[in-house]
């Protein structure tokens, strides 16, 4: 089996076999988290044998996905050898399908991002998709000098909502996506492991290595072509029943015109619509609006703040979070006028005397946030494994 087989095998087998699966990812997330350990330290987190967390370290290692990193004196005797995670040892494809674009990323297993791609989208069908992904994947592959057995999987995001529901055919979303099985779709051409999600939960993964590093509940509020919310709640995701929590968009916000979807006030598709006299905006284009204070912009996010505000409301008093962030294909300029400028509501759970962190804030990953946080979905199934080690 290779190294993205042992990561990522869910496959039915003996008790045995996914004991040493799990055991694998546990010490290969401890070390991650750790930056470095030595075995007995490792043996003593996890409540394993030395012996059995010498074999697994030695099998990380022949894989290529552990390196040494030195030794570590404890006092007496022999100093601990001690084990990193080998950022060469394996990749993630982070994906993410607007309606507009395409947009790809390479990220080492230390996180970092190696290479990426962006195509404009004049075609949604599920199959040109598909080939133009494969064809950027082969790209980004040589561009770096990486082996495409290195690659442990590809996490595909999307505007939701997945399957047909209510809310679809709506601007935001992809047209003709909502009966395709989307894991089976990217598996098989990928032939590789496939996590599919939104782009708002996405982003919110993303946002770990940013604003939220160190949170464990906040929400993260994704401009896409539409308005998102991905939520995170003591670490993990709040997907919903079919992966559609967070579609926020057609939350009912009080306007002057009565009530609108939320969506049609706070989003990108919902800029260009108020600028529409400009012609064709794409983001740099927005960014300049911004820049020089275009009053049809600043009428657009005057109305855009009032209602944010509201959202924030509805937000803080259901889940509560620590911090609500902002991100995603917008401007910084138009995202840090929206942080500064929106009402704080003072009917809000999260309206507190000894509050440490800011209650709306921007994030820190830019416009690719969503697609690095395909890539993280991958990376976070490599470093976590949902049982304790046995």
């Amino acid at each position: 089996m290779t190294s993205s087989d042992l990561l990522f095998d869910s496959r039915p087998g003996a008790n045995p076999d996914r004991s040493r699966l799990r055991n694998r990812k546990a010490v290969l997330g401890q070390i991650n988290s750790a930056g470095q350990m030595g075995r007995a330290a490792i043996a003593r987190s996890l409540g394993l044998s030395t012996q059995a967390v010498s074999n697994i370290i030695a099998d990380l290692e022949a894989e290529g996905l552990l390196i040494e990193r030195g030794a570590q004196s404890a006092g007496r005797g022999l100093p601990a050898v001690q084990y990193a995670v080998n950022p060469e040892g394996g990749f993630a494809l982070g994906v993410e399908i607007r309606p507009d674009v395409l947009l790809t990323s390479l990220v080492d297993l230390g996180g970092r991002p190696r290479a990426t791609r962006r195509k404009v989208l004049t075609d949604l069908a599920p199959d040109k998709i598909v080939n133009q992904v494969l064809q950027l994947r082969d790209q980004m592959l040589r561009e770096c000098g990486v082996k495409p057995d290195r690659l442990l999987g590809a996490g595909i995001v999307m505007p939701g909502p997945f399957g047909a529901t209510g809310l679809s055919g709506q601007a935001s979303d992809l047209p003709g996506w909502q009966t395709i099985d989307v894991p089976a779709l990217f598996g098989e051409a990928l032939e590789r492991a496939v996590v599919v999600s939104n782009d708002a939960n996405a982003a919110a993964m993303a946002e770990r290595f940013g604003a939220a590093q160190g949170l464990t509940d906040y929400a993260f509020l994704y401009f896409g072509a539409g308005l998102g919310l991905g939520l995170v709640h003591h670490g993990q995701l709040v997907e919903g029943t079919f992966g559609n929590a967070g579609e926020i968009g057609n939350l009912p916000v009080m306007t002057k015109h009565g009530l609108k979807p939320l969506e049609q006030m706070v989003s990108r598709v919902s800029a260009q619509s108020a600028l529409a006299a400009h012609g064709p905006l794409d983001i740099d284009a927005l960014d300049r609006l911004c820049d020089v204070a275009d009053p049809d912009l600043m009428r657009w996010l005057e109305t855009a703040c009032d209602a944010l505000g509201q959202a924030l409301g509805v937000i803080e008093n259901l889940f509560d979070p620590q911090t609500v962030i902002l991100g995603g294909a917008m401007p910084a300029l138009i995202l840090d006028h929206l942080a500064q400028g929106t009402p704080l509501p003072k009917l809000s759970v999260s309206n507190r005397p000894d509050a440490t962190l800011p209650r709306l804030q921007c994030g820190t990953s830019g416009r690719m946030t969503a697609t690095f946080g395909a890539a993280a979905l991958i990376l976070n199934r490599a470093f976590t494994t949902q049982t304790t080690a046995l």
